[in-house]
């Protein structure tokens, strides 16, 4: 890639510019074939045993410095292995849906999915609006924020999570946390490890909370364990599949794109499961579509990040874009003859769905429809298109993929301007409870 002057250009980049490998097409080939070889087998990370951080938590919560919000039995736990066969539970009932703005924000029917879902299983969950963004991606892609700010939104955002039970006559910890997106999956797994491990990062943001009344008992809350509903989604397949699907999608090839902060951020948390690629492999979102019956076809790519980088996406966005075509989608379609491919991250949803007419300006056409897991899995149970999976709001083409799971697009379209019509006079049909929704504004006066 070409060397910049960013000081002409006015754009710093990201760090050292990039510059150009001048590699032979052999020498390239030798470099990936090491990236398969080697990334493609556990045996790469598994070294000598790391610090399991939970316990250090433990310590803590011990001396009486923290409090941990704890997975109890009333959370229906199961237990899973992660990369180094270390245990995480993850609860399945009382759920606190930690939701995510680049998904309600581009990609509705990724937490409508997952609520439809959960109201098919009768789980029992509180979705409602205190809440705030994770902030990462402008940590991430700006280099604004700071380590002390993300800790305060964590700690805010898991208090209030904590706390949410009361304002319906439930203990302290009645709802656990579920995080929606990848990205503040990553970056909470991250910065809880800063904290337990930092006194001083502890003692900054313990002011900051006593001042916003966010403390309990003057302690800082820490979750147990941080769970993305992906693993949620793992942990559920088997149900999923014998109750709920409704749809054969057995002539279906999934290639899916593990997400970068799911599994390569904090990897020792990341879910491995012997019965999904070896264990080998991340198991969430495979294991789904395994379950449901698909096909899921390998590509030589798998293990490229999607091209979002976060600040890639906003200096660098003609990189994201052919980056994204020319080493997912095109290998996903040219490869795997992928029907759909499948991820678990608001980011890599939006950037491989969002960016695949680029390819049309140098008439490069690989598309394919994209989608999360779970929209994937409503899909197969049943769910509306439209409606409930909200497909309209894609730019990557699913109507081939919806007509030959067997749903009628046309029908479907139908359905939901008549549908529209029903919102447009009032008469909305909630998929949870509006009065579980709303804060009921909690005496947070400092503790």
């Amino acid at each position: 890639m070409e060397t910049r002057d960013h000081n002409a250009r006015g754009i710093a980049g990201h760090g050292s510019f990039f510059r150009e490998t001048h590699l032979s097409a052999a020498e390239a080939e030798q470099a990936t074939e090491w990236v398969r070889r080697h990334v493609d087998r556990r045996t790469m990370d598994l070294g000598a045993r790391m610090d399991d951080i939970r316990e250090h938590l433990a310590e803590l919560e011990k001396d009486g410095e923290v409090i941990v919000h704890r997975i109890t039995d009333a959370h229906e736990p199961v237990d899973t292995k992660t990369l180094y066969g270390w245990n995480k539970r993850i609860p399945t009932n009382r759920l606190w849906h930690h939701k995510s703005c680049g998904q309600c924000g581009n990609i509705p029917g990724y937490p409508t999915s997952l609520l439809w879902v959960m109201n098919r299983f009768g789980t029992e969950y509180l979705d409602e609006t205190d809440q705030t963004s994770c902030t990462a991606w402008n940590y991430h892609g700006s280099g604004i924020g700071n380590v002390e700010s993300l800790a305060a939104v964590f700690l805010r955002n898991f208090h209030q999570a904590y706390v949410s039970g009361k304002q319906h006559g439930f203990d302290l910890g009645h709802f656990y946390p579920l995080v929606h997106c990848g990205t503040s999956f990553g970056n909470y797994k991250e910065i809880r490890k800063y904290l337990i491990e930092s006194a001083e990062l502890r003692d900054k943001v313990r002011k900051i909370l006593g001042k916003i009344g966010r403390l309990v008992d003057g302690k800082i809350v820490i979750p147990e364990e941080i769970v993305h509903y992906s693993e949620w989604l793992h942990v559920m397949r088997r149900r999923i599949a014998a109750e709920l699907q409704r749809v054969d999608v057995s002539h279906l090839r999934v290639a899916v794109h593990p997400a970068c902060h799911v599994y390569k951020m904090i990897p020792e948390d990341a879910i491995y499961d012997p019965e999904v690629l070896g264990g080998n492999r991340v198991a969430v979102t495979t294991s789904v579509a395994m379950s449901l019956g698909a096909q899921v076809i390998d590509y030589s790519t798998w293990y490229d990040c999607c091209g979002f980088g976060f600040r890639h996406i906003i200096s660098e966005r003609e990189f994201v874009r052919s980056f994204t075509m020319d080493r997912k989608i095109r290998v996903a379609r040219q490869e795997a003859r992928a029907d759909v491919l499948l991820t678990h991250d608001t980011g890599c949803v939006t950037t491989m769905d969002k960016n695949q007419w680029i390819g049309k300006a140098h008439d490069r056409h690989y598309s394919m429809p994209v989608m999360a897991d779970v929209q994937f899995a409503a899909l197969a149970c049943g769910a509306d298109p439209l409606r409930i999976v909200q497909l309209q709001w894609h730019a990557s083409p699913c109507e081939e993929l919806v007509e030959k799971m067997g749903i009628d697009w046309v029908a479907a379209k139908e359905r939901f301007n008549e549908y529209l019509k029903e919102v447009e006079a009032g008469r909305v049909d909630y998929l949870y409870d509006p009065e579980r929704a709303v804060n009921q504004h909690l005496n947070l006066a400092p503790t």
